[in-house]
């Protein structure tokens, strides 16, 4: 932003007020909410984010300086939930993703299936692609979830959806599409598992692990001055 269209003192004085004021919106909307997805606190919420977006702008523009706070934006969270308060019927969308970290481990269990079944014909656990057709057709998701590490593969993102509906969808309603038509207003709740959150998680330990390296150095450099003479309290 120019000099000339800098913020002025009582635009960033005004937008500090409104963070204030949305902080108390966002309180009395948290303490008397009917429930964990309760639209008011959501909306609360956006506002509270929006107010603070803009002070630290303007903090930033008039006087270079910015917030200590960071609050994710509404693009980052579920929309409040919209769905029936009384659902009849429930979806649970899952992904796993996986990579095929030793081939050869997931072709020897494929091979392993192969042969307790004792099928004819042309070995499909002869490929990547074949061995893990067989490997999801002899055993349960979770299984392989909770062995994944036994059939060579490694785990990456996941994540759970649970949504909710008024009816079961009729039989082969939606098989062609599984995936297409979700409603995030009708999502009661998600899980995300990824190594992110890990990553995250190893930053702040870092973060710690130097701020206690420093604490250990000025430790040592006291140490080495034990040898000093106090001062006397009463010089003057």
């Amino acid at each position: 932003m120019s000099d000339a269209a800098q913020s002025t003192a009582a635009e960033v004085r005004a937008a500090a007020e409104a963070v204030k004021t949305a902080l108390d919106r966002h309180l009395a909307a948290v303490e008397r909410r009917s429930g964990e997805d309760d639209p008011a606190v959501y909306e609360a919420f956006n506002q509270l984010a929006a107010a603070a977006e803009v002070y630290d702008e303007l903090l930033y523009d008039r006087y270079d300086e910015v917030t200590p706070f960071e609050i994710p934006g509404a693009e980052d969270a579920l929309p409040p939930y919209a769905g029936p308060e009384e659902p009849n019927a429930l979806s649970v969308l899952i992904r796993r993703d996986y990579a095929v970290a030793e081939p050869q481990r997931l072709l020897a269990q494929a091979q392993r299936i192969e042969a307790a079944e004792g099928e004819d014909g042309a070995p499909a656990s002869g490929t990547v692609h074949g061995a893990l057709g067989l490997l999801f057709g002899e055993f349960e998701p979770d299984e392989i979830a909770s062995r994944h590490k036994e059939f060579g593969l490694e785990e990456g993102d996941s994540t759970l959806w649970v949504t909710a509906a008024d009816e079961p969808a009729e039989p082969g309603e939606w098989l062609e599409a599984p995936f297409e038509q979700v409603d995030p207003q009708q999502v009661v709740c998600r899980f995300d598992v990824s190594a992110v959150f890990d990553d995250e998680i190893d930053d702040v330990d870092d973060d710690d692990e130097d701020t206690d390296g420093l604490a250990d150095e000025l430790d040592s450099d006291l140490d080495e001055d034990e040898d000093l003479e106090p001062l006397d309290a009463d010089r003057r």
